[in-house]
Parts: C-alpha cells; structure tokens; sequence
C-alpha cells in the first residue's frame, strides 16, 4: 500500500496512541467538552500528548475548536464533526462485528462492553 494511498493516511492517523479513545470519550460527553475535563477522563494521557492528537483530529475535520475568552479562566472546548460522528458510528460497527465473533478483550471497568451506549 502506498503512503498517498487514502486507507493508508486514514489509518495512519487513526492509529496514532490515544486518538480512537479521545473520539469515544468525545461522542460518550455528547457535546462540547473542555479540554480539562477531556484530560481528567483519558487519565494516564499526558496534556502534552492531548494537545497533539487534539490538534490532529482538528485538522481532519474529525473535531471542532472553540474558545471562549469571555470568563476566567478561558474555556478551550471541543466537539465532534458531522465527520467525526460518522467514524466512530463505523467503528462501533467493528465493535459489533468483535462481540459476534468472541473477540475477547478486558471488560470495561465501567460498563458491560455489550450495553455500551458510545
């Protein structure tokens, strides 16, 4: 597969550490999120690796950027794109496609993975 190839840059990006997890947590808030509260639910990310995939994801079209410089401390917020909500939909489908063939992976320690509501 060629680097240009469009599966290749998609995966590409998609693969990179943390990025698949911040577009979950991103469509589990279901609205706008603070970047604060983005690094509190990711727990072991660093703020320096947030801020790295966020700016990724953003130039992808996947997320949007606001920032309300209107109260202190200024609120940097984010939220998922139409596009961004499309891909995680594709990837729930994976999901499914893992439960119904026995793909077995730790339980989520907060949710039966079967009742997930992502």
């Amino acid at each position: 597969m060629h680097e240009t190839c469009t599966v290749y840059k998609t995966l590409d990006y998609l693969s990179r550490k943390w990025a698949m997890v911040m577009l979950f947590e991103m469509r589990r808030q279901g609205g706008w999120i603070r970047f604060s509260e983005l690094l509190s639910r990711l727990g072991n990310i660093t703020p320096k690796i947030l801020t790295e995939r966020l700016k990724e994801l953003e130039s992808e079209g996947l997320i949007e950027h606001r920032v309300d410089t209107t109260t202190m401390p200024i609120k940097s917020e984010y939220n998922l794109t139409q596009a961004g909500l499309e891909l995680t939909d594709i990837i729930l489908e994976v999901k499914m496609w893992a439960l119904k063939w026995k793909i077995d992976n730790k339980p989520c320690e907060k949710l039966n993975c079967c009742k997930c509501k992502l």
